[in-house]
């Protein structure tokens, strides 16, 4: 049975958490995978294990041993929704999903980012997710920041078995009928 892997790439408030639960809904046997869970499940059970600078560890490793947990006991489809947008951590997730068998599928949300400094401003989100930072406002100027000085402008052509890009609302439903044809 073919397995799908489909990753979700973009900056805060770009639609990756809306998307990926639209797409479980329509996706037989597929299983979102969302790190700010498991962000917000540490924040709030386990605060005292938080690095105080860094990468969050501890953050990465429960996303990791859920992630092989679904690889290894289920046969679902995995979504997983987080940013990505770092080239080569990106590269490398994909390299291990092929190498455990699955079909890859890159979802690049790039939207506008005016369109996105308007949606964090009226965010009602939880913060509860934040570690090092105290608002979206302040992810987003940081995202933004950091593709300018690293030239990131998303995924490119093969990287992936599949490659989508949503650039507006109106692209989510195509792109989930596209996904359901692969």
């Amino acid at each position: 049975m073919k397995r799908l892997v489909i990753i979700t790439v973009g900056k805060t408030h770009s639609g990756k958490t809306t998307f990926a639960k639209i797409l479980e809904q329509q996706l037989p046997n597929s299983l979102v995978i969302d790190q700010d869970n498991h962000a917000e499940f540490i924040n709030a059970c386990y605060q005292a294990l938080l690095p105080k600078k860094g990468p969050n560890a501890i953050k990465y490793a429960i996303t990791q041993t859920i992630v092989n947990y679904a690889v290894q006991q289920t046969d679902a489809h995995l979504i997983l929704c987080n940013s990505n947008l770092a080239r080569q951590g990106r590269l490398d997730l994909l390299a291990h999903f092929r190498n455990k068998g699955f079909e890859s599928v890159l979802v690049h949300f790039d939207i506008p980012d005016h369109i996105l400094q308007a949606r964090v401003a009226d965010s009602q989100r939880s913060k509860a997710i934040f570690r090092s930072a105290a608002s979206f406002e302040e992810v987003l100027i940081r995202q933004q920041a950091e593709s300018h000085k690293n030239g990131m402008t998303g995924p490119l052509e093969g990287e992936a078995d599949h490659l989508f890009v949503i650039r507006n609302t109106e692209d989510v439903q195509s792109v989930i009928q596209s996904i359901l044809q692969v």
